[in-house]
């Protein structure tokens, strides 16, 4: 009865194809960003932005872009954290490079350099997949490691080979402090997840899903899958990409190759796995999952133990991380295989009965 779409008619094509058709979704994620611009800033301090929002918005986007190559089109691929790598890179360089670039406009570089780099990569999909095409992306980390690392140019020749960014300014307005870097970081990520929805509504994301559910039967249908496949790899290697950028730029400040190893290409594909697969919403319910579970843990597991008389050690705590993940990972894989987002989508369902269920 709280969650009904009966008696909300649609009298035009424009209302029956909005992203959110049911009037409560339209206006919860109203209220939801609305909070998140004027809301959050009232009430978190440095810490929190610091610390947890700042980098759930930033992987949150990052989660998107490979939940649309992995989700969307089930294309495995290990090198989300090298295509990180080279949107971070390359807005440096373009940034540092070119006099007067904007901010925005060097941020949007990172990811084009980042499109060519996934498309590049992404041409083994057109013949393997699977654990092959896997292995095929992995082969970028390893690579864009190496390049990083052992090439001066990326690095402007820096001797420590690591890079820093700092007095970024946009429009003139200063993004230094926490808040500012916030509100820029959650600008960027309802933007992409706005287009993010639609694409995957439109043409090209029905192609991306017939890919994923048999590709054999979407190219009879005449879906052409070397388009769908680097289409795919291109759009989620430009989203990687600018949010490796916010990661170098907004988040770290400096940083080197290790910020981008391969431990970030698990992190993003666990947050895809936990959130859910195919899902916009998955992509947010994995990345504030991932960011927010080691900091609980860091706190509970301490008290836990003094409340026995036993006194955990921070690389007890941190074992303790990587066991739930692997736990976690196993049981949404067996139980749930769409994720936190399922789950959501469960208890919308059950709202639609509440209070009279059946």
């Amino acid at each position: 009865m709280f969650y009904r779409e009966n008696g909300q008619f649609k009298t035009s094509y424009r209302t029956d194809q909005q992203i959110f058709p049911i009037a409560q979704d339209r206006w919860a994620i109203l209220v939801l960003i609305a909070f998140a611009f004027i809301g959050v800033p009232m009430l978190a301090d440095e810490y929190m932005f610091r610390a947890i929002l700042i980098p759930f918005l930033i992987l949150a986007l990052a989660a998107l872009g490979v939940n649309i190559l992995v989700g969307y089109c089930g294309q495995i691929s290990l090198g989300s954290g090298a295509f990180m790598a080279v949107g971070a890179y390359m807005a440096y360089n373009t940034y540092i490079r070119i006099e007067g670039m904007p901010l925005i406009i060097a941020l949007l570089s990172g990811g084009f350099f980042a499109t060519l780099v996934g498309m590049f990569f992404g041409i083994p999909s057109l013949r393997v997949k699977g654990l092959y095409l896997a292995v095929a992306t992995l082969a970028a980390q390893f690579f864009c490691d190496w390049a990083f690392l052992r090439i001066g140019w990326f690095t402007n020749n820096n001797a420590s080979g690591s890079v820093s960014v700092s007095n970024l300014q946009v429009f003139g307005l200063s993004i230094e402090t926490p808040l500012q870097k916030y509100l820029f970081c959650l600008a960027f990520l309802v933007v992409f997840a706005l287009l993010a929805k639609n694409l995957v509504r439109s043409a090209i994301g029905r192609e991306w899903m017939a890919i994923r559910d048999m590709d054999v039967a979407a190219a009879v249908i005449g879906i052409r899958p070397m388009y769908a496949k680097l289409s795919a790899f291109a759009v989620s290697s430009f989203i990687v990409g600018v949010a490796g950028a916010l990661w170098g730029f907004v988040h770290l400040g400096s940083w080197e190759p290790a910020a981008f190893s391969i431990d970030r290409s698990f992190q993003l594909l666990f947050m895809v796995i936990i959130g859910g697969m195919g899902s916009i919403m998955g992509s947010f319910f994995g990345a504030a999952f991932i960011v927010v579970l080691p900091i609980f843990l860091n706190q509970f597991l301490p008290a836990l133990g003094a409340l026995f008389g036993v006194e955990i050690s921070t690389a007890a705590v941190s074992h303790t991380e990587f066991m739930v993940f692997g736990a976690l990972i196993v049981w949404f894989l067996i139980v749930e295989p769409h994720g936190l987002a399922k789950l959501w989508s469960i208890g919308k369902q059950k709202l639609r009965l509440w209070p009279f269920p059946h």
